[in-house]
């Protein structure tokens, strides 16, 4: 069974960083792609960043692309998404998700149907 608990999630001004983090148990997490998506209230869940099952490959959605940076650590099964100069449209709900098939990297990485575990979330608040 598969499990991702997030962390870090905090109210913070605009402007400010924080680190969201992601901790994975279940199957080998060097083996899978990991991404974070964000769900603001009354919109739909959107892709935020990935990182391949290697760590070699990065995308970022264009909203956050220059302020955030996705990294894991394959030796303590995390994945970390550095928010710096946040905003208030940052505020959301952050969850991370795993991707389907091991040792695969989709291109088709921004939609969420590509990974089938999730988090149960961590809030983010941004106030100008």
């Amino acid at each position: 069974q598969v499990q991702l608990v997030e962390s870090g999630g905090e109210s913070v001004q605009a402007g400010g960083s924080l680190r969201l983090s992601c901790a994975a148990s279940g199957r080998t997490f060097s083996g899978y792609d990991m991404g974070w998506f964000r769900q603001a209230p009354g919109k739909e869940r959107e892709f935020v960043a990935t990182i391949s099952w290697s760590g070699g490959t990065t995308y970022y959605a264009d909203s956050v692309k220059g302020r955030f940076t996705i990294s894991r650590d394959n030796a303590k099964n995390t994945v970390d998404l550095q928010m710096n100069s946040v905003k208030p449209e940052d505020t959301a709900v952050y969850y991370c998700a795993q991707g389907r098939v091991a040792f695969y990297s989709s291109n088709r990485y921004y939609r969420a149907e590509e990974y089938d575990y999730w988090g149960q979330g961590t809030q983010v608040t941004v106030s100008s």
